[in-house]
């Protein structure tokens, strides 16, 4: 219950600032005037498939990271440098 009064607090000009900020992450995304609530929704659309994309994105990595480790001599420097990375 407390939660539903804090989110109700939220001010509908920090909903756009926050809409605002959200825009400037996304690389697709274009730079709206308007908060309307049909463009906010496309945005959250559009982010949704955006962190979707970039979880893909980083599995496909750890998956060539992971073949890359296994035909590597695990004590050559390159594996080190690799290992060093992921610390």
């Amino acid at each position: 219950m407390s939660s539903r009064r804090s989110r109700a607090s939220v001010s509908e000009e920090e909903i756009n600032e926050l809409i605002s900020r959200l825009q400037t992450l996304l690389p697709s995304a274009p730079r709206r005037g308007s908060s309307s609530q049909a463009s906010t929704t496309k945005l959250l659309k559009e982010t949704c498939s955006y962190i979707k994309s970039l979880h893909r994105e980083v599995d496909d990595l750890s998956d060539r990271l992971s073949d890359l480790m296994a035909t590597m001599d695990h004590n050559s420097p390159g594996a080190e440098i690799i290992r060093s990375l992921l610390r």
